[in-house]
């Protein structure tokens, strides 16, 4: 008994003294990290600027592209542009941000956030400014709206004759291979704070640790998809959005073919009215593509951003409207709206770069531009883009990656560059920077095309790409989902 008791005397001195020595500062296990301070602001702009982004694409895009169709085939579009939403959505929570903005290789992204692994409210996640973090979960929401829209882009390319089948297997298979690997290349990077710690800590070093010091200040700048590696800057996808959708367009247009009587049958828009009303929401959903990706409720970023999607829409939008008046005779709002999408295309890069009077600039040059790639260049080659997916968004692009490099020059108006390392705008150089936006482009072409080519080529031969000249004549609608637009 006594035995007995002895031990729970000592059991209770030795939790006691246990207690005791935690009270002890130093001695007590470290307290868990507390949650970054996100700030709220930024946090309601960025899941504002979400939602405003799939309103690009659902109701805007899909509008805008069924008023475009002949009546037989309006649903058919609107289908096609909601399954990619959907399946897009999905596919990016289960591994698509993980393949896009983890680390791995400068190519594409490892699988550390595999199913969102790691991800909370809590977590997070760099933005354009040092100590400055916005929650990971709006973070996953804001890029995930940019994975959904940027095939959905492809599919006017080959509206009115590709089966609903092979549109199904197509785009899981192109954002897996052709979209996360350019935006991982384009946008993946350590981020600011990463870059001005390793900074610091180098210019505090001694000479013992110099070496190891700066070796990890080489080893953070190198943390980055190749693209951003080389200088390339692309406010909100130029080239990761547009110059990658329109141009798998055009290959897809290429290798879908003509549709039945093209060139030789009118086929006019069905509802300019609904087209109208798609382009109107393009252009307010526009705002959270282009202000958002300044990741920050900011005038400096976010409101650059805006002003400069108000007035190069405007620019180019007026651009193509008094081109094709010149030309035709005639100013019609088919002209004005292509115009505006356009606009919102070439300023898409420069944003968050350009000053105001350049984006006029841009945006004047991108209508024009545009116009001549959708009739007369398109005419002279004889290929059926249907909805002018290439003439408007891979030239546009190309247009607004290049011209980026120009209009980000503070002689211009332009931002600068920030240099994270000595947090300030870094000297601007007019050969570096257009070097590193034309190997951009010149890589996104590449993978894109010939990314393209092999997935349509895939899909030709496990579902076959279009559906039967009978069946075109009778339209997709019926076809394909046993339902009409309207009925009499």
């Amino acid at each position: 008994m006594l035995n007995t008791l002895t031990r729970a005397g000592l059991a209770a001195l030795t939790l006691a003294g246990a207690a005791f020595l935690l009270t002890v500062p130093g001695l007590a296990e470290p307290a868990a990290p507390p949650p970054p301070n996100f700030n709220k602001g930024d946090a309601a702009w960025m899941m504002t600027s979400t939602v405003l982004v799939l309103l690009m694409t659902i109701p805007g895009l899909a509008l805008f592209y069924a008023g475009l169709v002949r009546p037989k085939n309006a649903l058919s579009v609107l289908t096609h542009v909601f399954y990619t939403v959907c399946i897009v959505m999905l596919i990016w929570v289960i591994y698509g941000y993980s393949l896009t903005f983890t680390g791995g290789t400068s190519i594409i992204g490892g699988f550390d956030k595999l199913f969102l692994r790691g991800v909370t409210g809590d977590s997070p996640a760099a933005t354009f400014s040092v100590g400055v973090p916005l929650s990971e979960i709006i973070y996953v929401c804001f890029q995930m709206t940019f994975a959904v829209i940027t095939p959905a882009l492809i599919v006017g390319a080959f509206a009115e004759r590709m089966k609903f089948s092979a549109v199904v297997l197509f785009v899981p298979l192109w954002v897996t291979f052709i979209y996360f690997p350019i935006a991982h290349m384009v946008w993946y990077w350590a981020g600011p704070d990463a870059i001005a710690e390793a900074a610091k800590a180098l210019a505090a070093a001694t000479p013992a640790n110099k070496a190891e010091l700066a070796a990890k200040l080489e080893a953070v700048n190198a943390d980055a998809g190749l693209i951003f590696g080389w200088g390339a800057i692309d406010f909100a996808g130029g080239t990761v959005v547009h110059i990658n959708a329109g141009l798998a367009g055009l290959i897809g247009a290429i290798m879908v073919g003509r549709r039945t009587g093209y060139g030789k049958e009118l086929m006019p828009p069905h509802s300019l009215v609904m087209t109208m009303i798609g382009a109107a929401l393009l252009w307010v959903g526009w705002f959270g593509f282009n202000a958002g990706s300044a990741l920050e409720a900011t005038g400096a970023a976010a409101g650059l951003a805006m002003i400069n999607t108000f007035v190069a829409t405007a620019a180019a939008a007026l651009s193509w409207l008094f081109a094709e008046w010149l030309i035709k005779g005639k100013a019609s709002l088919l002209g004005a709206l292509s115009g505006c999408i356009a606009g919102l295309v070439a300023i898409t890069p420069a944003a968050g770069y350009a000053g105001p009077m350049g984006a006029i600039v841009l945006g004047l040059i991108a209508g024009i531009v545009c116009l001549m790639f959708c009739t007369t260049i398109k005419n002279m080659l004889g290929y059926d883009d249907a909805l002018d997916v290439f003439g408007v968004h891979c030239v546009g692009g190309i247009l607004g990656a290049l011209l980026t490099g120009i209009l980000v020059n503070p002689s211009l108006g332009g931002t600068g560059i920030m240099n994270y390392e000595t947090g300030k705008i870094a000297e601007y150089a007019f050969d570096t920077q257009m070097i590193a936006q034309a190997k951009a482009v010149l890589l996104t072409l590449v993978w894109s095309g010939v990314g393209s080519v092999i997935i349509f080529k895939v899909v030709d031969i496990l579902v076959g790409l279009r559906v039967t000249v009978e069946q075109e004549r009778e339209g997709l609608d019926i076809v394909n989902h046993g339902e009409r637009a309207y009925t009499m």
